[in-house]
């Protein structure tokens, strides 16, 4: 088994690219073999403050227009979540259990967001996907969240999402995102920086 570990936030557009790119490749080599490890980086912690639902959203608009159109179709704005805590803290509950639906949880928690518009702070939201996969957790005890927030910060964290492999570690391998003179958000896909990524992941 490879683990491939990931700091990142539930509620990041840009991890959902890179997560759905690296779940497609992984498919089409069939290396099952190659896990993600996903682990807490709350950007409403980061960040002081939550994540605005209108930026979100043009940022989503930009990646549609720019990189990925097939993405983010159920996005909807209103049923962005005010927190990614509670989510956060279903995930890390999830890989105690096992490695493998910590993974599955970590990916269906972002395409409720992002594919379905689903408010993923919601409690009950949460606990029907916890017994779905037989999770027990408290979540509103989020010391695992900010243990494994503070993990990342000793190790040099960049953002949303950073990847550790055994041949180096990837920030947002598969967006080039970069501000204008303007500080204008500036997207394009990085096909090369993915590409050495998914070497490092499966080569």
């Amino acid at each position: 088994m490879t683990v491939i570990e990931v700091f990142a936030d539930v509620t990041c557009p840009f991890t959902h690219v890179g997560f759905r790119r690296f779940v497609e490749r992984r498919d089409e080599l069939h290396r099952s073999d190659v896990v993600l490890y996903v682990r807490a980086w709350p950007l409403e912690i980061v960040n002081g403050q939550p994540l605005d639902a209108h930026h979100i959203a043009a940022v989503i608009g930009q990646i549609q227009q720019q990189i990925a159109p097939s993405l983010f179709q159920g996005f909807v704005e209103a049923s962005f979540p005010i927190s990614s805590l509670r989510a956060l803290t279903l995930a890390a509950a999830a890989y105690e259990q096992d490695l493998g639906v910590g993974e599955r949880v970590s990916l269906e928690l972002r395409e409720l967001v992002f594919e379905h518009g689903v408010d993923i702070a919601d409690v009950d939201v949460l606990g029907r996907l916890a017994a779905e996969y037989g999770i027990s957790v408290d979540f509103d005890d989020t010391r695992r969240v900010m243990e494994e927030h503070a993990d990342g910060v000793s190790r040099g964290v960049i953002g949303s999402p950073h990847f550790f492999t055994r041949r180096g570690d990837f920030f947002c391998p598969a967006l080039h995102v970069n501000r204008d003179a303007d500080d204008h958000l500036q997207l394009r896909a990085d096909s090369e920086g993915f590409d050495r990524f998914l070497k490092a992941c499966f080569g």
